[in-house]
């Protein structure tokens, strides 16, 4: 690895993409590397369609480099990087006059806190069987599962999320934790079945 190589993997997601701009397509690359499969994995797992998720994916990086803008007040890189993901998913449901399922509300039907049992990051990161884990997301509602891939692979804060989403703080918070609840029963269920 190169010294400038090196100086480049350090930079912060806002240092690069103003080097891109600026004209260093390396900088692009790195922050290509950086949050492509993470992306990626979100667009896919939030769809639920390859083909659509590959069109998104295309159209966000093509937004990316598009834009002038910057990330706007507090937002990272990474959080302003998501919501143009997720608004070109919107954006195409919209056009193909399909329900937008992230702004359908969610009726909570559970109460009470996260009990303390092994978290489903640990069960997934474990978990060998990818269509148990992708059928248990696809049985969380569409608000919960935003939330929970936002976090889990988009490795973004709570705080970050409801800005995103532009949802309440409170709200997101209830979601990831009816996520993870409903996620842990539906895999210890798997597991016992």
């Amino acid at each position: 690895m190169s010294a400038a190589q090196s100086t480049s993997d350090a930079s912060s997601d806002e240092t690069l993409l103003a080097r891109y701009r600026a004209g260093d397509p390396a900088a692009f690359e790195v922050l290509y590397q950086r949050h492509r499969q993470g992306l990626y994995r979100f667009v896919l797992s939030l769809c639920g369609k390859a083909e659509l998720a590959d069109e998104v994916y295309q159209e966000t990086w093509l937004s990316l480099i598009r834009s002038t803008s910057q990330p706007q007040g507090r937002a990272s890189f990474r959080t302003w990087l998501y919501q143009i993901a997720r608004n070109r998913l919107i954006d195409h449901w919209r056009k193909h006059g399909q329900r937008n399922p992230l702004h359908d509300s969610y009726d909570e039907q559970l109460h009470g806190e996260a009990d303390q049992a092994p978290g489903p990051e640990q069960q997934l990161s474990l978990c060998r069987d990818q269509q148990r884990i992708e059928a248990a997301l696809q049985d969380l509602p569409e608000d919960q599962r935003e939330v929970f891939l936002l976090r889990a692979h988009g490795d973004l804060e709570l705080p970050e999320i409801a800005s995103l989403t532009q949802a309440p703080l409170e709200t997101v918070k209830s979601r990831f934790r009816y996520a993870l609840k409903k996620l842990r029963r539906l895999l210890a269920e798997e597991v016992l079945t």
